[in-house]
């Protein structure tokens, strides 16, 4: 099942269980707007390549809208509708005052120069700029794209209109970024797997954690966890997989990967077959990589007792199934990994007020943002007798319907 027919499904049972009226179920569905822009541009050899732009604005009941925008050979409109329709979720989750959007070009940025890159991306922007804006849709780095690619379009953006920083996140720190945005996911998911923990009278110290995906989230999560006095026992990427059941000293592997660019020949632990990983025995399991990771083949073998989504959509809804009926605790990716986006508005709100905070407030308010949300899930749950991955669709859902019909949207 793609990601478009997941979120769909998990919105469509929110919304039976909150009794939505049918029609106001349907428009919630329909995006704001889609965008798709041709982008012409000379390449370093004098040929002229075009490339198609995407940026699909879901929701703005809320807020503005907000979503991140991918550079990859695969952008698909349907999956970029799935992503944005997520982004209207998840802000709602984590109480941002958000709507959802998403968008990308479809390209290859590895084969393409830093000049080039820069041309696309200020050819993008310029395509775009009347329909972005600090109070109608602010954009963000994703997949192939980052803090560079964000100081290009506010560069662009601001020929327009002025000097406006707070018209993306995610730049970097010296154009108005802010301290703490790096780690911020994966520091949400460790205060997201905290909170869980807390429910069931358990801390991060000395249990025992897998964490699938090593890039920037995952490891920060394994570097959290490591200094709460967590076990770290396993951790993969795309280079292979290392084991230690005495706990992974994580610095240690941080430096080993700096350095040889790869997880394997890692001197503090053995090699594990990647497979083997997610369906090893652990306490928490925490994918930070790819989607779909969890299936109906693997599912039934997961020896874990919470799974934390780091990634998106990692376990596939038949997966969703046969965990829950082995008893297995998902928190879910629409709150677990909320942290980039909290962190992506505390952004914003330094960057409006022209007052920026220091790393501690930062992350003193995410983990006030992420706890708090946490609760309000749970009560959810409690309300409606359904699941954490339900409970964090029915609140966002929720709220999106609220204030959609506070607005007044038949008029």
């Amino acid at each position: 099942m793609n990601a478009l027919a997941g979120t769909s499904r998990n919105f469509r049972l929110a919304s039976r269980l909150l009794g939505l009226d049918s029609k106001l179920e349907k428009s919630l569905l329909i995006p704001f707007r889609e965008i798709k822009v041709e982008c012409t541009i000379p390449k370093d050899d004098g040929t002229l390549v075009s490339y198609v732009g995407f940026r699909i604005q879901h929701d703005n009941a809320r807020g503005p809208m907000k979503g991140g925008i991918r550079y990859h050979p695969e952008v698909d409109p349907d999956e970029v509708n799935a992503l944005a329709q997520l982004m209207t979720w998840k802000t709602a989750v984590a109480d941002i005052p958000y709507g959802g959007a998403k968008g990308g070009i479809g390209c290859s940025p590895r084969d393409l120069s830093k000049s080039e890159l820069e041309r696309l991306t200020r050819v993008f922007t310029q395509k775009i700029h009347d329909l972005i804006g600090i109070h109608t849709d602010v954009p963000a780095p994703d997949m192939g794209t980052n803090a560079q690619t964000m100081a290009w379009i506010l560069d662009e953006y601001s020929k327009f209109h002025g000097h406006s920083p707070a018209v993306v996140t995610g730049k970097p720190i010296d154009l108005g970024g802010s301290l703490g945005r790096e780690a911020a996911t994966g520091r949400g998911v460790v205060y997201a797997t905290e909170a869980l923990l807390a429910e069931y009278w358990k801390a991060v110290k000395g249990l025992t954690f897998i964490i699938q995906g090593f890039g920037n989230v995952g490891s920060w999560v394994a570097r959290l966890i490591h200094e709460r006095g967590g076990k770290v026992i396993a951790v993969s990427d795309v280079t292979g997989a290392v084991k230690n059941q005495n706990g992974i000293d994580i610095p240690q592997l941080l430096k080993h990967k700096e350095a040889t660019g790869s997880l394997t020949g890692f001197s503090g632990g053995d090699s594990l077959d990647p497979s083997e990983l997610l369906v090893h025995e652990c306490d928490v399991l925490v994918p930070c990589a790819l989607g779909g990771v969890l299936n109906r083949e693997n599912a039934a073998h997961v020896k874990a007792k919470f799974i934390i989504e780091a990634a998106n959509h990692p376990s596939d809804p038949e997966a969703d199934e046969i965990l829950s009926k082995k008893g297995v605790i998902i928190l879910p990716d629409i709150y677990a990994n909320a942290g980039g986006v909290t962190v992506s508005y505390f952004e914003w709100v330094q960057n409006i007020q022209g007052f920026m905070w220091d790393e501690d407030k930062v992350n003193k308010e995410l983990k006030r943002y992420m706890t708090q949300a946490f609760h309000n899930i749970k009560t959810m749950c409690q309300t409606h007798h359904c699941n954490l991955r339900m409970g964090a669709f029915t609140l966002g859902v929720n709220r999106v319907a609220r204030a959609t019909l506070l607005r007044g949207w038949e008029a």
